[in-house]
């Protein structure tokens, strides 16, 4: 039994004529009747009813020519892997990212990737850092991009750029009118709203908070950067925001007030990370430059 077998017997299943399936498989009807008879004999039992005019599927005719159409599509499958390992621009990347990040940076570079490589697959999955990583180390994605630090010795490491952290206070805080970068040592005493546990953003937001004397919010975490944004919107406290997400095409409000930091500014670094054995790995750091390139036009250069 081989996949040529396979075709055909799927082909009679679907036709219910041995010359229509001949035709189908691009064979003269002698061949594909002498194949069907020899897969009947190798196993053992008739897979179809042969009428005047018509062919029936036995009952376990039936099962087996489904088996078949899974057995076939797994082999197209592994074709398509092998295709898209030989010429990655026309495959499918999965690529994981966590999602204080995601819907500020892509829309910026999927149009451009999509631009460079038309024919290139783009699986996006917007996900929190750890779970990223396990997809990643599992096989189960392509490439990550995701905040430093990440230490695992099996991904390599691209550096994409630095985003720095702006202040964002409700119009009527005191800082609401300054007009300078203010330094860190304004957090001193304030109560900062923060993202719930498992953001890689609330761990570089408490890390601002320790070094400059700054508190969590007691009773208060977001599940997102929009509801922290509300909140601050509200008037309920005072938040760091990646840079990202206060530029356009994001809608800023008159409800809140963004300041810059003066040095050294508080900031995260981010990366493009991929298992160093990926059949993709030649090809990935084109996909890293282009990120790396696009986002240096969106970082440090616009005015708040």
């Amino acid at each position: 039994m081989n996949l040529r077998d396979l075709q055909y017997l799927v082909a009679l299943a679907e036709q219910r004529h041995f010359g229509r399936a001949a035709e189908a498989c691009f064979v003269s009807q002698p061949t594909l009747s002498t194949q069907i008879k020899k897969l009947e004999h190798e196993l053992g039992i008739e897979l179809f009813e042969r009428t005047p005019g018509n062919v029936l599927l036995t009952t376990v005719g039936a099962e087996i020519v489904e088996r078949a159409r899974v057995a076939l599509e797994a082999a197209e499958e592994i074709r398509s892997i092998a295709q898209h390992a030989a010429d990655p621009e026309a495959g499918s990347l999965r690529l994981g990212i966590f999602p204080t990040l995601a819907p500020y940076l892509l829309p910026h570079v999927v149009p451009v990737l999509h631009a460079r490589y038309p024919h290139l697959e783009l699986l996006l999955v917007e996900e929190k850092t750890e779970v990223v990583l396990d997809r990643l180390r599992a096989g189960k994605l392509d490439v990550g991009i995701l905040a430093l630090p990440v230490h695992d010795d099996q991904l390599h490491q691209e550096p994409l750029f630095t985003e720095d952290f702006v202040l964002a206070v409700p119009c009527e805080h005191p800082l609401a009118g300054t007009d300078a970068t203010v330094d860190t040592s304004v957090l001193v005493d304030e109560d900062l709203l923060l993202l719930e546990e498992g953001h890689c953003l609330r761990d570089q937001a408490l890390a601002v908070c320790q070094l400059s004397g700054a508190s969590e919010r007691r009773g208060f975490r977001a599940t997102s950067l929009e509801t922290l944004r509300q909140m601050v919107a509200a008037g309920v406290g005072i938040t760091l925001l990646p840079e990202l997400a206060v530029q356009p095409p994001v809608a800023l409000t008159d409800d809140i007030a963004l300041l810059r930091f003066s040095a050294p500014v508080p900031n995260r670094r981010i990366a493009m990370f991929w298992r160093r054995t990926s059949v993709y790995r030649d090809f990935l750091p084109e996909v890293a430059e282009i990120v790396r390139t696009t986002s240096r036009n969106l970082v440090g250069l616009h005015p708040l």
